[in-house]
C-alpha cells in the first residue's frame, strides 16, 4: 500500500481561501469629544487663574491652613459630625423599625417625628434648643402634668449649653432623614427570603441581623454616606449658637484681618479633604457589602492602575520580542521537497 502526501501548496491555498477577520471600528461619538474638550478648557482656565491671579493670596492660605485656631475649629467640626451621626442613625434605626411595626401607636409616633423634624429648618431647630430656657426655666423629674420636679431638677440654661443644643439639633434633624433611608433599605430586601427564613424556623433576631440587614445595607450605605457628608458640611450652621467650629473660626479671623478669600479657601480645602476621605471609605465599604451579588467585583482604581502598567510593559516587551524575531532567520513557510520525499518513503 502506497500513500503520498499532498503538496503543501494546496494546504496553503486552502488556508488562504478562508475569510480573514475584519477589524472592528468603534463608533465615533463626536459630541463626547466636543463636551470633553469644553470641560478640559474650563478646567485649564480655572487652574491658570490659580497661578496668574494674585488675589488668591496663597501665602495667606499657607499661613492659616495649619493655624491653631483653625485646627481647633476643625476638630470641633469632626466631633460634632461623629457624635450627631451616631446618635442620628441609632435613633433613625429605631424610628424606621417603629414605622415598619404593626403597632398603630408606634407607627403614628414615628411618622409624626419624621414629619416635624423634616419640616422645620435646621437653623430654627438650633435656635429653639439654644433658647429653650426662655420657655422652660427648669427641667427635671417629678409629678406628671406638673412643674413640681421633686425627684431631680436642672437649670435649663446650664443644661443646654451651646454644644448640647448643637448636638440635639443636628442629631434629631439627622434622625428624621436617617429613618427614611433605613426604612427604604429594609423594604428593598426580597420578602421571599424572609418568608423562607420564617418557614425554616429561624428566630426573628437572627433573621434581621443575618439575612435582612446585610442585604439592606447595600441600599442604605450610599444614602447614609451622603447624609454624613451633608452633616459634615451642615455643621457650619452651628455658628448661630456661637460654637467655634471651622466656618465660625474662619469668619472670626477674616473679620479681623480682612483676608476673606484666602481664609474661605482654607475652610473649603479642609471640607474637601474630609469629604474625599468619606467618599473613599464609602467606596470600599460598598465594595465589601457587594460581595456575592456579582461573579467578579469590578477592579479598584489601584488594580486598574496596576493592570494599565502591566499592559504597557507587556506591549513594550512584545514589541522588543517581535524585533528580535524579525532580525533572525525566518521559518520556512512550506515543507521542502526533500522533507516530502522522506515522509513518502517512511509511509511506504
Amino acid at each position: 500500500m502506497t500513500a503520498t502526501l499532498e503538496a503543501p501548496a494546496e494546504v496553503v491555498n486552502r488556508s488562504a481561501a478562508r475569510p480573514t477577520p475584519q477589524d472592528v471600528v468603534p463608533l465615533k461619538h463626536w459630541w463626547r469629544w466636543i463636551f470633553s474638550a469644553i470641560a478640559v478648557f474650563l478646567l485649564a482656565q480655572l487652574v491658570w487663574t490659580f497661578f496668574s491671579n494674585p488675589q488668591w493670596r496663597w501665602h495667606v492660605f499657607a499661613e492659616y491652613f495649619f493655624n491653631d485656631a483653625v485646627l481647633r475649629g476643625l476638630w470641633l467640626t469632626l466631633w460634632l459630625t461623629a457624635v450627631s451621626a451616631v446618635i442620628g442613625f441609632l435613633l433613625g434605626g429605631l424610628l424606621a423599625l417603629a414605622r415598619l411595626s404593626g403597632s398603630p401607636l408606634l407607627n403614628s409616633f414615628a411618622w409624626g417625628f419624621i414629619w416635624f423634624f423634616r419640616s422645620v429648618p435646621l437653623v430654627v431647630q438650633l435656635v429653639i434648643w439654644y433658647n429653650l430656657g426662655y420657655l422652660f426655666p427648669t427641667l427635671g423629674i417629678g409629678w406628671p402634668f406638673t412643674y413640681d420636679f421633686w425627684v431631680v431638677e436642672f437649670d435649663t440654661v446650664r443644661l443646654l449649653s451651646s454644644s448640647v443644643a448643637a448636638i440635639l439639633g443636628l442629631s434629631l434633624h439627622q434622625a428624621a432623614y436617617s429613618a427614611e433611608i433605613i426604612r427604604g433599605g429594609l423594604l428593598s430586601v426580597d420578602q421571599g427570603q424572609i418568608e423562607a427564613a420564617k418557614a425554616l424556623g429561624i428566630p426573628r433576631s437572627r433573621r434581621f441581623f443575618r439575612i435582612t440587614l446585610p442585604q439592606a445595607a447595600r441600599a442604605i450605605l450610599p444614602n447614609a454616606f451622603n447624609e454624613v457628608i451633608g452633616l459634615l458640611k451642615g455643621t457650619s450652621v452651628v455658628f448661630i449658637v456661637a460654637l467655634p467650629e471651622l466656618f465660625y473660626t474662619v469668619q472670626v479671623i477674616y473679620n479681623r484681618n480682612q483676608q476673606v478669600v484666602p481664609l474661605l479657601l482654607v475652610a473649603a480645602v479642609w471640607y474637601t479633604i474630609f469629604t474625599t476621605v468619606l467618599s473613599v471609605a464609602q467606596y470600599y465599604i460598598e465594595r465589601r457589602f457587594a460581595r456575592g451579588t456579582a461573579r467578579e467585583l469590578p477592579p479598584t482604581p489601584l488594580q486598574k492602575l496596576r493592570r494599565s502598567i502591566r499592559r504597557v510593559v507587556g506591549r513594550g516587551s512584545g514589541a522588543a520580542r517581535d524585533r528580535s524575531e524579525a532580525s533572525g532567520a525566518e521559518a520556512p513557510a512550506s515543507a521542502s521537497p526533500h522533507t516530502v520525499a522522506a515522509l513518502n518513503s517512511s509511509v511506504q
